[in-house]
């Protein structure tokens, strides 16, 4: 019934909650060096589709919309290189909440790789953010886009913890939905398909992901006193205090998007009773 349904070429939903929990399993109980390092891979991709959204929208010229969306699909090179090179991400592993309530895993394990694979993403993130001022990048387009790269930032730092804690929170429910349709598919051109438009509609929406702000928040901070930011606003809250602002009430949304309203949700629909 399910082929009939979905096509033999995709999972059906309940064969996806079954990889996405069995994937759990194996995530948590990773060695800590490899954990750790494919956590700073992640950081690093992350930022990687971070940048891209930087240039792209630094370009004036495009409306409100078209930069939006544009910027939102490349951004999404980010996710696909986490999911197809393979990568831990602090967000997508929001979803092993459903190997724990399965009791498949324990706390200490689910704790241990979100803390471990936070602390992972933060250094990738920073380390990318890092090389992107040395490597001058931020000069292209006249300095345009050094200047958003600073406003992006700036934005940010400035948010209200509610504002920021709900954006997180509709964020990881679109990261998480586009990992769990990615695991739907066979190819990477299914994974890429997947991914795009939950990933596009979160950052055209300007919702808040607490590893890509990992990148942003950092560049901002290297870049305020260098590159041309005359009239950007709220720079005088683009600090380190301003960077935990705004990191603590997106994770915490993040963790509540991803971990309740996606993981908890399907398994209370396909895998309650199965173990």
């Amino acid at each position: 019934m399910s082929d009939a349904i979905f096509g033999v070429d995709a999972f059906s939903p309940k064969e996806i909650a079954e990889r996405v929990e069995n994937i759990g399993v194996t995530k948590a109980r990773l060695p800590l060096l490899t954990m750790t390092a494919l956590g700073v891979l992640a950081g690093g991709f992350i930022g990687l589709g971070a940048l891209y959204f930087t240039l792209v929208t630094s370009d004036a010229r495009l409306s409100f919309a078209v930069a939006r969306v544009l910027g939102g699909a490349v951004f999404s090179l980010g996710l696909l290189l986490v999911v197809v090179a393979g990568a831990e991400l602090f967000t997508g592993n929001t979803l092993l909440v459903m190997a724990w309530v399965s009791r498949r895993i324990t706390t200490p394990e689910l704790l241990k790789n979100f803390a471990v694979v936070y602390a992972a993403n933060l250094a990738g993130a920073v380390g990318l953010a890092l090389l992107v001022a040395l490597s001058e990048h931020w000069r292209m387009n006249g300095g345009s886009v050094g200047r958003n790269a600073v406003a992006i930032a700036s934005a940010k730092t400035s948010l209200p913890f509610a504002e920021a804690f709900f954006k997180g929170v509709l964020c990881n429910v679109l990261v998480c939905l586009a990992v769990w349709l990615a695991l739907a598919g066979r190819t990477v051109v299914d994974k890429l398909a997947a991914i795009v438009l939950p990933i596009s509609a979160f950052v055209a929406a300007g919702l808040e992901h607490s590893v890509a702000n990992m990148y942003f928040i950092p560049l901002g901070l290297l870049l305020k006193d260098r590159a041309a930011v005359e009239g950007v606003a709220g720079l005088d809250g683009l600090t380190a205090g301003g960077m935990a602002q705004n990191l603590l009430p997106v994770t915490l949304g993040n963790i509540i998007g991803g971990s309740v309203m996606v993981a908890l949700v399907y398994w209370l629909v396909y895998r309650r009773g199965s173990t």
